[in-house]
C-alpha cells in the first residue's frame, strides 16, 4: 500500500497545491519554477470555473486559478492522457484569461496583467522528445527579443523528466522528483535541503485522510487508473491496427511484383489475375 496520495489524480493535485490553507506549497513550487525571474509573494485563489463569455459558449475549468499579488493571472494545471491539439487548448485557455480582463466603458486602456499557464504533462507534447521543459513565449521570429511579456506557456513533460534523487541539483528539479513519484516513495526526501518538503509529507501522508477524504481519493485513484487503462488500450490497438495494415500492404506489394513478373514472361491478364487476386483494372494499370 503506498504511504502517500498520487499527486496526478484530481483530489490528490488539488490537496497539494489547490487548498488555500496550504497556498504556502503553490507559492514555493512557483518561485523555484521561475528562481531568477520573479518572486511572488502571495497568491489569491479564483474561481476555477469562469462564467460564459457569450451564450452557448462552455464554461472554462482549470484545475488551479489563481492571481498574485501585483495581478498576474496563473493558471496551474495536470494532464494524464494525451488530448489531440492540447497546444491550441492552451492557447485558447491563456487567451480566455486575457480578454476577461477586459472592462467595459471608454476608461480602460488595455492594461493587462500577465497570464500564465503551467502545465504538468503525463505525456510527450510533440515528437521531440527529452527536453522536459518547455517555455514558450511571444517574440520575434528573427530576432528572438521578447515582443510582449503577458502570455506565457510553460509545458512539463513528465515523462522526460530521468533524473534520480541524487542527480537533482536544484529545488525545482527536487519539486518535480518528488511529485513524479511520490505514490512510490517510502519516505520524503529533501527535508534536510529545503523544509517545505516536511510540510508537504504531513499533507500527502494517506493515513493523515480523513474519512471522507479517503473516500474521494480512493474515488479519485479509480478514474486514475481507468483512464491509465483506456489510454493503454487504445495504444495497444493502434500498434495492433499498424501491423495488420502493414501486413495488407506488405502482401498487396508483393500482389503486383509477381503481376509484373507473370506479365512480362506473356501470361494473359486473367491468368495473372487467377495467379496473384488483383483486379483486371490493377494489372492494366501496372
Amino acid at each position: 500500500m503506498s504511504k502517500f496520495i498520487n499527486p496526478f489524480t484530481d483530489i490528490g493535485f488539488k490537496k497539494i497545491f489547490g487548498q488555500s490553507v496550504t497556498k504556502g506549497l503553490l507559492i514555493d513550487f512557483l518561485n523555484d519554477l521561475l528562481k531568477g525571474e520573479k518572486q511572488i509573494k502571495d497568491i489569491t485563489f479564483l474561481d476555477k470555473e469562469q462564467m460564459p463569455i457569450y451564450d452557448g459558449d462552455r464554461g472554462l475549468i482549470y484545475d488551479i486559478y489563481c492571481t498574485t499579488e501585483t495581478g498576474e493571472n496563473i493558471i496551474v494545471e495536470m494532464q494524464n492522457k494525451y488530448q489531440d491539439r492540447f497546444k491550441e487548448r492552451s492557447l485558447y485557455y491563456l487567451s480566455q484569461a486575457v480578454v476577461r480582463q477586459g472592462e467595459r466603458g471608454t476608461k480602460w486602456q488595455y492594461e493587462i496583467k500577465a497570464v500564465y499557464g503551467v502545465f504538468f504533462m503525463n505525456f510527450y507534447l510533440g515528437t521531440e522528445k527529452g527536453r522536459f521543459r518547455k517555455d514558450v513565449i511571444l517574440a520575434d521570429k528573427e530576432t528572438h527579443e521578447l515582443f510582449i511579456d503577458k502570455m506565457r506557456f510553460i509545458f512539463l513533460e513528465l515523462p522526460s523528466f530521468l533524473k534520480e534523487e541524487d542527480e537533482c541539483e536544484t529545488d525545482f528539479e527536487r519539486w518535480i522528483y518528488v511529485l513524479k513519484n511520490m505514490e512510490t516513495l517510502k519516505r520524503m526526501p529533501f527535508k534536510a535541503q529545503k523544509s517545505v518538503f516536511d510540510e508537504l509529507e504531513k499533507i500527502v501522508d494517506i493515513s493523515a485522510l480523513s474519512k471522507e477524504e479517503r473516500m474521494k481519493y480512493d474515488e479519485s485513484i479509480k478514474i486514475y487508473r481507468d483512464n491509465l487503462a483506456i489510454a493503454s488500450g487504445q495504444r495497444k490497438l493502434g500498434h495492433k491496427e499498424g501491423y495488420e495494415e502493414g501486413i495488407e500492404k506488405g502482401i498487396e506489394k508483393r500482389n503486383h511484383e509477381i503481376a509484373l513478373n507473370l506479365k512480362s514472361i506473356g501470361l494473359s491478364p486473367e491468368q495473372i489475375m487467377q495467379a496473384t487476386g488483383l483486379s483486371l483494372a490493377e494489372i492494366n494499370d501496372l
